[in-house]
């Protein structure tokens, strides 16, 4: 059979990309001893890379970039040392910038060819190959700018290149820092204003900057914010004083700034950046691979990720499992990407904190088959992450890539104080389906450190705490699979979420997990409060649902109205919800087994009502064809002090006794109801337990004389009693929703190692410790032990 021309042409450019990567570099400028890089001295012959070249930095030598040069380079392989000049502007435009310690290597742009590790626990092999721009306790200084451009090159693979690779080696990038990158509005701002207020007063935002104020409309339509756009502004700087930010252009829409409800204001500027040089040509990407060190601050990605590549991302920690323990993502601004913002691909221990993510392709920050682990996602901010395609040959087939601020399907990760706005269908998406094309029984570390087969629907989330959604484009809150069972805890171990704020939204919370506990939820302004839910041993605590005026709470499984188990409301408030035809809550019709059944206590109704005065009915009547056994509701107190009152369907054949009846203003034309002063028992449908141990990342060590300060974060589903470091008390340096700061210093000098495990409340002791080596002064600590 013969191939057509045009793709016989395209086989064999992929065949020739192939080959090209695959082939040894030859280099045209090498580095001969350690100097500047625009020192002629440094390189062999005396001759000063040029544009076009493929260059290397040897192993043993250190070079300082010095230069602003926009004569693109189509390689910089460092084997050695390349640290960027923090005194000067720098600027590098490269095709390949690939950290490894070799010798000889090749220009792929995506697999480092080395071999893995023996075993989980094999140590680390550390790589002398690093590339500075800044490190942590010297970052490039406020003023001076790092740029790298990544430059494609024809001739080269488009699918890989142009790329930014650390094999191993150690990759800092570390920008001057800010004191927050995004704040609240301190004070509305209305159409026509050309001033915002912020809550503080930040420390390291300047003229010029690129900012943007979030949405606080709702603009449901089903549309993507990519093909129409949304209410969020993109503006510059021009004054900053205290507080307030005067900007280059009035805004055109109305964001919120008092009360409980306000919009954000993020900074995407820092003065160290990657970036495509061509955002409308071939993109590139960032990738640390396993065994690799350094970590990344105050620094900016925009224009990168390849549309519909697998792998190809703005910034991917690809397989790296726990050897980058500690590493950190903290205060990076990523935006304008055509493949996620970051994405987090087998890789277990990292901390993501204080980032921004505008506009991306498919989902923004993604954890990418299903084993990821203790990761850390706290006080991030996800702006319009819109629909995208399946990914070729991607490791989950079920996910459809539709656009969701934040997407993870491994429960044990820690979600804290992070906000999404404007993203195309949801601003959370925890999803575990098994189908065929997906076995969710993976090989997953244990607390022990062994690893071992579990069904990852079954692993409760490691903490979800104050997290707030608003102006989606559909969901904010959307947890589990729609099947009956498919995601779920037990009564010991539910899958816990608290203290969670969704406004100007459509559906704001649809929980299809059975054993779930809500523990604080704030509904305001949206047409469905808690929708479709799993109603299976589900207990909800403080909620107050405000202007909800669709289905504040709705039925079991939502058209299908029927539920699997029993669920408890305790402290429900509805305020300002006037529906239309449907109830305030909504009646379960039917279900598959005797017993199941649902409970209001401290029922408050505020200013709220629905066409024909109706707080409970079936809402739309059922769905199902089969009626099976009904499902009774009981309002504890809320007719009378003392009483409860029972609901229950019509639609069954047995007939209720003579003390059910219609009740005006609280029943609907499908139900019944009794009162009555004989107790029936409120049910404790779940008893969570705590014996899951804490989680601990060292993410700095630095040297004072004789001295060594050790700061890093635990994490822990319950709460955190004691740290220790090499034996010493550590001292908590701040705390959030599960998740402590600490700091410890230790006299030198530490002969081996240095070790941090904590010990939660319920006294469970973390069994596999944090564990550095630690290095020369100045340099990193890396990962020894898992």
């Amino acid at each position: 059979m013969k191939l057509p021309f045009l793709a016989a042409l395209c086989l064999l450019a992929s065949l020739s990309f192939l080959q090209a990567a695959n082939e040894p570099v030859k280099f045209d400028a090498r580095t001969t001893a350690s100097g500047r890089w625009s020192d002629a001295k440094t390189w062999a012959g005396g001759r000063v890379p040029q544009a076009g070249d493929r260059v290397q930095i040897r192993i043993g030598h250190s070079v300082i970039y010095d230069v602003e040069s926009a004569d693109a380079l189509r390689m910089v392989h460092v084997a050695g040392t390349m640290r960027f000049a923090r005194d000067r502007n720098t600027r590098l435009d490269v095709g390949l910038l690939k950290v490894s310690e070799d010798e000889e290597t090749t220009e792929d742009g995506f697999n480092c060819h080395d071999a893995p590790a023996a075993s989980v626990d094999a140590p680390a092999v550390l790589s002398r190959a690093t590339l500075e721009m800044g490190t942590a306790a010297e970052p490039i200084p406020a003023g001076v700018t790092a740029l790298v451009r990544l430059v494609y090159f024809p001739g080269t693979d488009p699918e890989a290149l142009p790329a930014i690779i650390n094999c191993g080696g150690r990759w800092e990038i570390h920008g001057a820092p800010l004191s927050r990158t995004w704040l609240k509005l301190g004070a509305p701002a209305e159409v026509g204003a050309t001033q915002v207020t912020l809550t503080e007063a930040p420390t390291g935002w300047r003229k010029g900057d690129h900012v943007i104020v979030t949405a606080s409309k709702e603009v449901y339509s089903g549309r993507t914010y990519r093909n129409k756009g949304g209410q969020t502004e993109e503006r510059t700087i021009v004054e900053i004083a205290g507080d307030q930010l005067t900007l280059n252009e009035p805004l055109d829409y109305v964001h919120y700034g008092a009360g409980e409800y306000r919009s954000e204001v993020a900074n995407l500027s820092r003065n160290v950046i990657v970036e495509s040089a061509d955002p409308a040509g071939v993109r590139g990407h960032t990738m640390y691979h396993r065994d690799s060190t350094g970590g990344i601050s105050y620094a900016e990605f925009r224009h990168l990720g390849k549309e519909n590549v697998l792998g190809k991302y703005a910034l991917h920690f690809h397989l790296v499992r726990d050897t980058m323990r500690g590493s950190g993502v903290i205060g990076a601004s990523i935006w304008d990407s055509h493949n996620r913002w970051l994405t987090v691909h087998g890789t277990d221990y990292l901390l993501v904190r204080d980032c921004v993510g505008f506009q991306s392709v498919g989902h923004g920050f993604y954890l990418e088959d299903g084993t990821e682990q203790y990761n850390v996602f706290d006080r991030n901010l996800a702006v319009q992450a819109v629909r995208g395609k399946r990914l070729p040959k991607q490791v989950l087939a079920f996910d459809a890539n539709e656009g969701s601020g934040f997407w993870w399907a491994n429960g044990r990760n820690t979600f804290t104080r992070n906000i999404t706005c404007e993203n195309d269908l949801y601003g959370y998406r925890f999803e575990v389906t098994k189908n065929s094309a997906f076995n969710p029984e993976l090989l997953i570390r244990q607390p022990d450190g062994t690893r071992a087969l579990s069904d990852i629907r079954t692993l409760p989330f490691l903490r979800f705490e104050d997290n707030e959604s608003h102006s989606e484009g559909l969901y904010s809150f959307n947890f589990g699979d729609p099947r009956p069972g498919s995601v779920h805890g037990d009564r010991e171990h539910p899958f816990i979420v608290r203290n969670l704020k969704a406004w100007e939204t459509h559906y704001a919370l649809r929980p299809d997990v059975r054993y779930f506990m809500v523990e604080g939820l704030d509904i305001f302004i949206g047409t469905y409060g808690v929708y479709h839910p799993a109603y299976d041993e589900q207990v909800y605590r403080q909620v107050h649902l405000n202007h909800v005026d669709g289905e504040p709470i709705n039925r079991g499984n939502d058209d299908d109205s029927i539920q699997y188990g029993s669920f408890t409301y305790d402290g429900l408030t509805l305020e300002n919800c006037r529906t239309g035809r449907d109830p305030l809550i909504q009646l379960t019709c039917t279900s598959p087994t005797a017993g199941a059944t649902g409970h209001f206590r401290n029922l408050v109704l505020t200013n709220s009502d629905s066409r024909g005065g109706k707080v409970v009915d079936l809402g739309g009547g059922p769905r199902n064809k089969n009626l099976e056994h009904a499902v009774p509701y009981y309002f504890h107190g809320y007719r009378a002090p003392g009483t409860v009152t029972k609901v229950m369907s019509i639609k069954f054949p047995e007939p209720l006794g003579a003390d059910f009846k219609a009740i005006e203003g609280f029943t609907g034309k499908d139900v019944l109801a009794s009162d009555s002063t004989t107790p029936v028992a409120f049910p404790q449908l779940l008893n969570p337990v705590d014996d899951l141990p804490p989680a601990t990342m060292i993410t700095s060590v630095q040297r004072a004389g004789g001295k060594l300060t050790v700061s890093g974060v635990s994490q822990d589903n319950g709460d955190i009693a004691s740290i220790k470091v090499n034996g010493v008390e550590a001292r908590p340096t701040g705390s959030a929703a599960g998740v402590v700061d600490w700091t410890v210093t230790l006299d030198l000098p530490v002969t081996d190692s240095i070790v941090a495990e904590a010990t939660d409340k319920a006294g469970n002791r973390e069994a596999t410790p944090a564990k550095l080596a630690w290095r020369e002064p100045g340099a990193s600590a890396v990962a020894s032990a898992r």
